[in-house]
């Protein structure tokens, strides 16, 4: 199992790639992964670049904070919601990317235009309703978004949030919403918009449990 200082080092890395992957810019965006009793989770206002193990909070999973530690993300909230509330979640990836904020400045949610949509865990990905950042209200309407088995969903005027198992899992994922959102802008551009019905979504969501296992495979 890794220990917590790996995955101290595994969160900063992920922080760090924010940036270069085109998922947020300068200190936007926040990280965090599942870690005993609580979570593990970046803080608030540093540069990634210069964050070393001991700047990465510890939350418990009532909010507690224990002393010495930085501040930590003003959207630990809604990474507290997701943790309680899934416990097959292992990690949350926050970010402003470009498409799916600028989609989620609609209101709009991404449907099932494509059938990558069901990547997220449902036959859509939620826009959960505008609330100020950092608050309750803001992490309730995330869970709600997140409901049904939704590992993502964009947040109205704000960018969007992508939960999985690990690290990897997840910010793959929100790089995954983000060619989405891109892809949907895109085909809104050219009109006429084919959306696939929900049968066909409930048939590639049961294909999506087995995708990718090689030890079916070998059957």
């Amino acid at each position: 199992m890794i220990d917590e200082q790996e995955l101290r080092s595994q969160i900063i890395d992920f922080a760090r790639m924010l940036e270069p992957s085109g998922l947020s810019v300068n200190r936007s965006g926040n990280i965090s992964a599942r870690w005993k009793d609580g979570f593990l989770i970046t803080p608030t206002g540093m540069v990634y670049e210069q964050l070393e193990f001991a700047d990465v909070v510890f939350v418990a999973m009532d909010g507690a904070l224990g002393p010495g530690q930085r501040s930590p993300s003003s959207e630990w909230r809604f990474h507290q919601a997701a943790y309680r509330d899934r416990p097959e979640i292992g990690s949350v990836v926050h970010c402003h990317s470009t498409h799916a904020t600028a989609l989620a400045c609609t209101g709009r949610p991404i449907p099932a235009f494509h059938y990558m949509v069901a990547v997220a865990g449902g036959d859509s990905i939620a826009c959960a309703p505008y609330a100020t950042f950092g608050g309750e209200d803001l992490a309730r309407k995330v869970a709600a978004a997140l409901s049904g088995g939704r590992r993502a969903c964009l947040l109205a005027n704000h960018g969007q949030v992508a939960c999985g198992a690990d690290l990897d899992a997840a910010f793959a994922l929100a790089k995954d919403v983000e060619e989405l959102a891109r892809q949907y802008i895109i085909a809104l551009q050219i009109g006429g918009v084919t959306l696939l019905d929900s049968a066909e979504m409930s048939r590639v969501l049961d294909a999506f449990t087995h995708y990718g296992r090689q030890d079916e495979a070998l059957d």
